[in-house]
């Protein structure tokens, strides 16, 4: 197929023209590549102390989820004894295991968040 251009050249004159729709692959241009430049890679001691600073902070978002769950824990435990004063010692176990899993996860957090800031 081929469209029918004019091209008007000197004095007014229209010539008509017939130009593929499709340009054969022998007469296509290969276009300009360009490659991303960027600064030669420096290892900066910043840029790794600043990623131990964020990584850091990343992993001590979980103890204030130890936090609520600690709150949870002695708030159930609150509850619970008004409710049913007679099963105070072993509501207290039971707060005292809920504490200490929350807990764990917390310090397990904070532990991962020292190892990034100095042992990495």
């Amino acid at each position: 197929k081929a469209v029918v251009s004019t091209q008007s050249g000197h004095y007014g004159r229209g010539i008509a023209v017939a130009r593929p729709l499709i340009q054969p692959l022998a007469t296509v241009q290969p276009l300009m590549v360009r490659s991303l430049h960027s600064s030669p890679v420096c290892h900066d001691e910043s840029f790794e102390q600043a990623a131990k600073f964020i990584g850091a902070g990343c992993a001590t978002v979980g103890v204030a989820g130890s936090g609520a769950g600690i709150g949870t824990v002695f708030g159930s435990l609150v509850e619970g004894y008004a409710r049913n004063p007679s099963l105070k010692t072993q509501l207290f176990s039971y707060c005292v295991l809920g504490f200490a899993l929350s807990e764990a996860m917390g310090l397990f957090c904070l532990m991962i968040a020292f190892m990034i800031l100095f042992a990495l």
